[in-house]
Order: structure tokens, then sequence, then C-alpha cells
């Protein structure tokens, strides 16, 4: 790769907005600054376009091994690159589940070979991996991923002295998703007593209920401080764990963390009778005054990441009854302009939105030279057009899984350009063929 200049942009980055051109050389933001010229650079002018960081997603299932009928890391990613996402971390509920070091190392390796963007993943933990999980490099992947709920088939971690060991034996950041299998069960057999397995889905939050979130995010969060682990909860739903975290302290210095999708802050419960098991997540969509408590914890520095917790399944598979519908939905092409459409509408600032999805995923995992716009760091870069509107369609979707949460929604900006590693990835509309990804590392 040579050199790119790019000319003319309105850069969002560590807080300020501000004009500036870019210089990328090979793989790195060479210069920014004001009027720069390189006769020698191919020269791209935003004519005042957003230019931001490639946002880092740090929860997303891309179905590979195993379940590649639903989409793949090829597919996903490719999707991931035409919305701005430029480094992902992907989950271990794939098939093998990714929980020994062989099995991790072998999705590294077929990412090497597939993936549009930089990428990592999580290691499983399980009620038996504790010596794999002692073993992992602190420097090998992203993270843990425990699941203290039953939305992964097998992976649930319910033995509480493994569970303390665990957090005992690691430093990595230990992400949880956290629901109570024994109120969800009880939940879900009360309303089948009712309607058999053709439940209503607009029920689903009712069954993973608000107290199945608290109840397991607070268990978690008590064994953190107990253990002094580091915790990361996902996708948090409701506006009862909210009170759960604070604000008070700078990230650095933060022990425990929290997660919001984008999900859970555009829609709500009224949303079922229209999209029904379209929208159907685990955690669940819950009410309106659960989002409105999200955005206040996101705005106020409560909840620190932006994620989308991608997770494609076919149309054939949610075209089902509640119990065998499964949960999940296919979001990375969509999460950062679905953020930028809030921006407008006044919910978010540009700041505290590139803050939210790329600063802070960056610091709190400890990635090594992504996340910012900064001299010396991987030219990872996105273009954003706030000034043309356009439809989503089934044209114009990437996903393998071929459908979309936001389909018929019209959006008022649009991802124009993305940069992956100083490679032009993906131009108004098109994917470059060339890969150019990296395995991400960890400065820890």
């Amino acid at each position: 790769m040579g050199k790119i200049l790019l000319k003319n942009t309105k850069a969002v980055n560590e807080g300020v907005q501000f004009e500036t051109d870019v210089l990328i050389e090979g793989d790195r933001i060479a210069r920014v600054d004001r009027d720069i010229s390189d006769n020698g650079a191919k020269t791209i002018d935003f004519n005042g376009d957003l230019l931001l960081p490639g946002v880092i997603d740090d929860q997303v299932h891309f179905r590979e091994p195993g379940l590649t009928h639903k989409g793949n890391i090829y597919s996903e990613s490719r999707a991931a690159v035409a919305g701005g996402i430029t480094s992902f971390m992907e989950q271990p509920n794939t098939i093998p589940q990714t929980t020994t070091i062989d099995k991790h190392e072998e999705k590294f390796a077929i990412a090497a070979k597939s993936s549009f963007a930089n990428y990592s993943f999580k290691f499983g933990g399980t009620n038996d991996n504790l010596e794999e999980i002692k073993r992992l490099d602190k420097n090998s992947c992203s993270g843990i991923k425990l699941f203290l709920g039953s939305s992964t088939g097998n992976m649930l971690v319910d033995n509480e002295t493994v569970l303390e060991n665990i957090f005992r034996s690691t430093q990595l950041v230990i992400s949880t998703h956290c629901e109570d299998e024994g109120t969800i069960r009880a939940n879900l057999e009360r309303y089948k007593n009712e309607y058999g397995d053709d439940i209503p889905v607009r029920f689903h939050p009712e069954i993973r209920s608000a107290e199945a979130c608290y109840l397991s995010s607070s268990n978690a969060i008590a064994l953190a401080k107990k253990t002094g682990a580091r915790l990361h909860v996902f996708h948090l739903s409701t506006a009862k764990e909210m009170d759960l975290f604070t604000n008070k302290i700078p990230l650095e210095e933060k022990k425990i963390t929290a997660e919001v999708c984008i999900h859970h802050l555009w829609f709500s419960d009224k949303d079922y009778d229209n999209k029904g098991t379209l929208i159907k997540w685990n955690p669940a969509v819950k009410r309106p005054k659960d989002r409105d408590a999200l955005w206040q914890a996101l705005l106020d520095d409560r909840i620190d990441v932006i994620a989308t917790d991608h997770a494609p399944h076919t149309l054939e598979e949610k075209d089902n009854v509640y119990t065998k519908a499964p949960s999940g939905g296919p979001l990375v092409q969509h999460a950062l302009i679905a953020m930028v459409q809030k921006h407008k509408e006044a919910k978010i600032s540009l700041e505290k939105m590139v803050q939210k999805m790329c600063h802070n995923p960056s610091e709190l995992f400890d990635v090594k030279e992504r996340g910012y716009i900064r001299e010396g760091y991987f030219a990872d870069l996105v273009q954003v057009d706030l000034n043309t509107s356009w439809t989503v369609k089934k044209p114009n979707i990437f996903y393998k899984c071929g459908w979309s949460p936001f389909e018929g929604f019209t959006f008022d900006s649009k991802i124009k350009r993305t940069f992956v590693n100083g490679h032009l990835a993906y131009e108004n509309g098109k994917l470059s063929d060339e890969r150019k990804a990296k395995r991400l590392t960890f400065d820890r």
C-alpha cells in the first residue's frame, strides 16, 4: 500500500471536532494536520464529511465454525466494514465451542484467511475448563466470556465454586451474559402452561425478565468485588441494573464496566407487535422506561461501551413459534449509522458516540494502537456523509441471512468509506475484494 491523503475532513476524536487533513502511509496514520500536501499520495477530498476512528465492536457472533448457514467470518466481517466497524471481538458459542486453546487458535486461522475486519476471539469459560483458562496468554485474546444465562446451549456456567475460581484465576477482562436461569425457567413454564409453545412474543421481556437480569448481574458484580476480578457486563437491558454501576471514577480506574447494545437503545416492547421475533433478543428488549434509563446511563458514563451483539439467524429460523424461534439478529452493518441517526435526533453528541464505540473499547480491552485518530496508530478510519438519506432494503444488505431489523427504515446519513489498516475496504456501497485485516494485539 502506498500513501493516501484525506483532505478537508471534519474529524471527531478524543472529545473534540476539528477540521484536518490526514496522511496515511501503508497501514498507519502518518500525519494529522491542516493543509497537508504530498504529490506522491492518492488524494481523497472529504468535502467536510465526518472522519471517525473505526468502530471496535466488543461483542459479535459470526457463527463460524458450525453454524455457517446463518453467517460466517467472511460474510459478516464484510457487513461490518460496510457499517464502519473495523475491528471485532467474536464470541465462543460456535460449534465446536471456543473453550480450548486449540479451538481458539483454529478460529484465528480461519479469520486470517477470510476476515475483512481486524479480529479477536473471546475464550469461553465452562464448568470444567478452568485449567485451559489458566494457560491462556493474557495477550492472546480479547478476554474471557461467561454465560450466566441459558441463551447459548450448554455454555451455562452455574457451578458457584467454579465461577469464583475463574474470577480469581485470570487477569483478563471477564465479560458476562447475565440472566438468572432459574427465574427464566419458572417464567417460561408459567407462560407455556397458558399458551403452549405459541407464546405471544410480546411476553418475551416478562419471561426473560428485569428480575432475571438484575439477580444475575448483581451477583456477578458482587463476586467481582469479592475477588478483585476485572468484570465487563454485556448487553444491559433494564433500568434497575443501572444502579449497579458508577460514573464517579474514570474508565481507566474502573474494575467493573458496562455495555449496552444498539437494539436496547433503539427498540422497546412497543415494537413486538410490528417486528415480532425479528427483535427477539436475549436479554429481551424491554419497556420504554428501561430504554430511557439505558440512554441516561450511557450519557452520564455509568455505561461505558456501545456494541451490537450481532447474532444472525435465517428468516426461516425466525419464522417459528416463540419457543422455537431463536434469539438474536444482525446489526453490524447498521450500528454506527443508527447511532449517527440518534445524534441527528439530538439524543447523543458525536463526541460521546465516538467515545463509546471507538475509544472506550480500545481502552477497556487494552487494544494496541487502534480506536483513535492518532499519528502512528493503525489507519482504521470511517467517512460519514451526514447529508445523504437512504433506505435499508434487501439489495443493500450484506448479511448472509439477508435481512435486518432496520429493513424499511430511512437513515439520514450514510457510511461513505471505510479504511482498514490504511486499505480502502469499502467505498460508496462497494466492498474491496482485498483483505488487509490483522489479528488484534493487546498492550497488557
